[in-house]
């Protein structure tokens, strides 16, 4: 299959239009020859998600998300920080929101969530090693969310991704990710 010629466009101008500690947004004008596109670009740096597995059950976070105006059923995961090695940042990450260390991380699969509006890209791993202790550790600069863990088993993350229960593509592309790539694999 011959590969399409590329268009690339001429970036005229980038401008940030909002930023605060988590992330910002910016206005990039590409010029196309016949016509000029407006970007209005996203950048939330890098991210990072963690299937955690214990026999037949998967580990998923509840938390409140604005734009469902409820809880959310997810993987945990979240922000590398800078100068902060991925692996480091999905351990940090799932030991904050429900106080499991994980140990001996295994790269799953690296993906952008977006390519013309949101610029998170995203490695994710998975493990079947860890140890629950009873302390999260919380982050001062983040807002504090009340998260809450649950082990369930894989035939109910199915059922729950079809019925939309689990809706965002971060958890979803995970799982499903891992069910196929993985579990899939070892049966």
């Amino acid at each position: 299959m011959r590969e399409p010629t590329a268009i690339r466009p001429k970036i005229l101008e980038r401008e940030v239009v909002h930023q605060n500690d988590f992330y910002y947004i910016s206005r990039v004008d590409a010029d196309f020859g016949e016509f000029t596109k407006h970007y209005y670009v996203s950048e939330h740096g890098q991210r990072v998600g963690l299937v955690v597995t214990r026999d037949t059950d998967v580990l998923l976070v509840r938390q409140y998300r604005f734009l469902l105006d409820g809880l959310s059923w997810e993987i945990p995961g979240g922000g590398v920080r800078e100068g902060e090695n991925v692996e480091a940042a999905a351990v940090r990450e799932c030991r904050e929101e429900t106080g499991i260390v994980c140990r001996n991380l295994t790269p799953l699969v690296k993906f952008h969530q977006g390519l013309d509006a949101v610029h998170n890209f995203t490695h994710i791993f998975y493990t079947a090693e860890f140890t629950e202790t009873s302390d999260k550790l919380q982050d001062a600069t983040e807002a504090t969310e009340a998260t809450e863990h649950y082990w369930v088993s894989w035939e109910q993350c199915i059922e729950m991704i079809s019925s939309g229960q689990i809706a965002d593509s971060f958890t979803i592309s995970s799982l499903l990710s891992f069910r196929t790539l993985v579990r899939n694999g070892a049966e």
